[in-house]
């Protein structure tokens, strides 16, 4: 199957990540890691908002009711709905969870079908371990998953829920736990990526239960079977995709984020968002329950 991509939206971010679809607003949200920002774009309109963040964001995810879950260097922070304005601020913000760790950060976060948010940390300097896996319940409660991770990345839920996909970027790795609707257990191998492919990223889950991969370092975007086949391989102009999510208004549309960070001479559309229409069928993402 080939594939044409398009540019959803040009720009330079350092360290592009997270794609959301918040089907309540029919808007994509995604962020920029290192440049502190929350973006959101409607695709019908082209309307764009930008927010910043006063600390390293690793996520943004819609909340019941409206506003943002916001994954911090520092912890997990609420963003009350009352925004984003013309300048994409909001008004109100508070600590759900404070957790400061010198030398570690927020990374990737999922919403899970119970609406609580598993949110991934890890070390600056990707210290093996130095990182977190934890879901954090609607009224602030954690409980720690996972507290051996290096670089915590993408998680998400098959089709019934019965099953969890995770990544540690560098364990190179599609991991697969048994879900029971709380806790994870049974953890396995889905899929291994051989070291001429790139570094296994951000992840989405299809309405078939197929997981679609980015690659870091392999300029591509795989998607691999329920019993980890590898049946399509999306091939991209920029070598550092860094996650992907189905959106529009039919969950057809697959949005890719990527990063220019670290690239001596990075591709013009490095830092962009890029989609690729009816790509396939994903599956609706709920909001965080707080």
């Amino acid at each position: 199957m080939t594939y044409t991509y398009e540019v959803a939206v040009r720009a330079a971010a350092a360290l592009g990540e997270g794609p959301t679809w918040d089907a309540e607003a029919q808007r994509l949200i995604w962020i920029d890691i290192l440049g502190s920002r929350v973006h959101t774009y409607d695709p019908v309109s082209g309307r764009r908002t930008v927010m910043a963040t006063e600390q390293h964001v690793g996520a943004a995810k819609p909340r019941v009711g409206g506003g943002l879950v916001v994954n911090l260097r520092d912890g997990v922070g609420l963003y009350g709905p009352d925004g984003p304005g013309s300048e994409g601020g909001f008004e109100s913000f508070r600590w759900l969870h404070r957790e400061v760790v010198p030398g570690r950060r927020a990374n990737d976060a999922a919403v899970a079908p119970d609406g609580s948010l598993w949110a991934g940390t890890m070390r600056y300097d990707e210290a093996p371990g130095g990182g977190t896996l934890s879901r954090i319940a609607p009224d602030g409660t954690v409980e720690t998953v996972l507290d051996d991770v290096a670089v915590s990345n993408g998680t998400g839920w098959s089709p019934d829920g019965r099953l969890m996909y995770y990544i540690d970027s560098p364990t190179r790795r599609v991991d697969v736990f048994d879900f029971d609707g709380r806790q994870v257990t049974n953890r396995r191998q889905l899929a291994i990526i051989g070291e001429d492919a790139g570094f296994p990223d951000g992840l989405t889950v299809d309405a078939e239960g197929c997981v679609w991969v980015a690659l870091w370092d392999g300029g591509a975007v795989r998607r691999y079977t329920p019993s980890g086949e590898l049946d399509r391989v999306v091939e991209l102009p920029t070598i550092r995709p860094t996650a992907c999510a189905f959106g529009g208004p039919d969950l057809t549309d697959l949005y890719i984020t990527t990063a220019r960070t670290g690239l001596d001479a990075p591709h013009p559309l490095s830092g962009s968002v890029l989609v690729i229409p009816g790509a396939g069928k994903g599956l609706a993402q709920p909001a965080f329950a707080g």
